[in-house]
């Protein structure tokens, strides 16, 4: 024989406030879950088929709403950087070292702050881990100019006229 079903007052009257105020539909679910049965004595079966959800799902949002009703929680649990290696205060203040010498004109060569990264951390760390670092710091490749910054385009205009036929040919 199942046991009785426990009615708590205050609850009711915490579901009956959720319902006039909600603006989640599981908000809504699990306060229906309580009042229906408290109010028109309806069973969880009942309960269900006038929500649209199973039987087990009307408990567990019963369950559900009494843990957020004793302890409140914020509207989602999910989301953020759960799997960080770093803060974002942290990231940045190690992007900060790097970037005083990027902008004094040196060249910061990604795989020496790599390593530099991994020596703070004590463990390896994935080149792409790290690559995402940078990029979420707005850091990007800036490649090389074309020319060699010691060439002088007067020597080699020079060169091209004195050469001869035969010191360089096409395949």
């Amino acid at each position: 024989m199942a046991r009785p079903r426990q009615i708590d007052q205050a609850l009711v009257a915490q579901a009956q406030k959720v319902v006039a105020a909600a603006t989640d539909v599981r908000q809504l679910r699990a306060a229906q879950a309580v009042l229906l049965p408290a109010l028109f004595q309806a069973s969880l079966e009942q309960t269900a088929s006038l929500l649209g959800v199973g039987r087990a799902t009307v408990a567990r949002l019963q369950a559900r709403f009494r843990a957020q009703s004793t302890q409140p929680q914020p509207p989602s649990a999910w989301g953020g950087r759960r799997r960080a290696l770093l803060s974002v205060a942290e990231e940045k203040e190690f992007i900060s070292r790097w970037q005083a010498k990027a902008h004094a004109g040196e060249l910061v060569v990604l795989s020496t702050m790599r390593e530099d990264l991994e020596a703070k951390l004590g463990r390896k760390v994935a080149p792409e881990v790290f690559y995402r670092l940078v990029r979420r710091h707005r850091w990007r490749k800036v490649a090389p100019d074309t020319r060699h910054p010691k060439s002088d385009p007067v020597v080699q205009e020079e060169w091209k006229k004195k050469r001869s036929q035969r010191s360089w040919q096409p395949p």
